[in-house]
């Protein structure tokens, strides 16, 4: 074997050898994450603008306006005096016209008529842009690996929220109703936070590589992961029972605070010819449920963030702090709109006050899962 020089010169012989392989996840195809992130970002905008349209529909008296299901055809809205009269003449056959609006005119019935209309056509919106951006990412095959079930269960979702919708008013249609049930009104707008809540979550993931989730993992939290899905849940149940203060007009009632009608537990709370329908045509029950559990919420949040303080990511301490903000803002509203009887303004704020609030326990409990690295010179990203 030939004698080789102690300084032989060698970078012909590294040039030849072959880059070193990195791991599967950097290798597998990624997809077009950044054009899917955006995507879902505006269905998300679309989603809430939908729970805030929905909540002034209620609020307003507008959701029996429309008597049929008519998914596509009912995009037109009545363009003639006859069509107009014939959609009024509908309205008027059932009993929210003849028990509550009876001496309502055609302009009353127009204004009732849009709040409706324009709803279910924001419905309609987000389902096409749904379809729209799902069927061309699956096309042109950028939708990343494991990707597509979720993606695809967005959508399903969304069908399933369309036949609920239905499934809500119908039961406002009935004899001896004036409006819709409040139970499946909760079971709508719960429906509608899921969604929510899936597409933050899926938009926080995409918005780091897989490599960067694996090793983020390993550093995460899972006590804190664990206290901030709890408070996700709770966060949910309060969401569904303020829908049921919604369904039955309860914030509207009772309006003092911190006790209910001068009582700390109301003497009507339990009415036993409902038995236990009570938990959904109650007023007086509804609204101590709601109370009981935003107090019972508020305190589980400061728990949270507090344990969320001794966190060693300062990203996670942020995203943390951001959640306990707005719930003493949503705790502020929730009081403003029981001492004046939930004006349309108020309310809003309110609702929207929720889709802001349960936003952000999702993407603490992102952080708390998926911590940002950190290092003496700060935050890697």
């Amino acid at each position: 074997m030939a004698k080789r020089p102690v300084f032989e010169e060698v970078s012909d012989q590294t040039a030849r050898r072959a880059p070193p392989r990195t791991g599967m996840i950097d290798a597998a195809p990624r997809g077009a994450r950044r054009a899917i992130r955006i995507w879902l970002m505006i269905l998300f905008a679309m989603v809430a603008a939908m729970i805030a349209l929905g909540g002034a529909t209620r609020l307003t008296g507008s959701g029996l306006s429309i008597t049929e299901w008519a998914p596509v055809t009912g995009t037109i809205p009545p363009m003639t005096e006859a069509e107009w009269q014939a959609e009024f003449e509908a309205y008027r056959q059932i009993p929210q016209y003849s028990q509550v609006n009876a001496d309502m005119d055609m302009a009353g019935f127009k204004w009732i008529y849009w709040w409706e209309w324009s709803h279910r056509l924001l419905g309609r919106l987000v389902g096409l842009v749904w379809a729209a951006g799902f069927l061309t990412l699956l096309a042109t095959r950028r939708i990343p690996t494991g990707w597509t079930p979720r993606l695809l269960g967005l959508g399903a979702l969304g069908g399933l929220q369309g036949a609920i919708g239905w499934w809500m008013v119908s039961s406002g249609l009935v004899e001896g109703m004036t409006r819709v049930a409040s139970y499946r009104l909760a079971t709508h707008l719960g429906i509608a936070f899921l969604i929510l809540g899936l597409i933050a979550w899926y938009v926080l993931l995409l918005g780091r590589s897989e490599a960067d989730l694996l090793r983020a993992r390993r550093a995460g939290e899972p006590k804190l992961f664990s206290m901030t899905t709890g408070l996700m849940h709770l966060a949910f149940v309060q969401i569904l029972i303020g829908a049921l203060v919604a369904g039955i007009d309860a914030g509207r009632q009772y309006t003092g605070w911190p006790t209910m009608g001068g009582e700390w537990i109301p003497a009507s709370i339990w009415t036993a010819e409902l038995g236990w329908r009570n938990l959904f045509e109650n007023p007086a029950l509804v609204q101590f449920m709601h109370r009981m559990a935003g107090y019972l919420l508020a305190i589980f949040a400061v728990v949270v963030w507090l344990r969320a303080r001794r966190s060693p990511h300062p990203v996670t301490r942020g995203a943390h702090a951001a959640m306990i903000v707005i719930v003493a803002v949503q705790i502020g509203l929730g009081i403003m709109n029981v001492v004046y009887a939930s004006p349309l303004a108020l309310a809003l704020a309110h609702q929207l006050g929720a889709v802001a609030l349960f936003t952000l326990i999702i993407r603490a409990r992102a952080h708390a899962r998926y911590p940002h690295e950190t290092s003496v010179r700060g935050t890697i990203r």
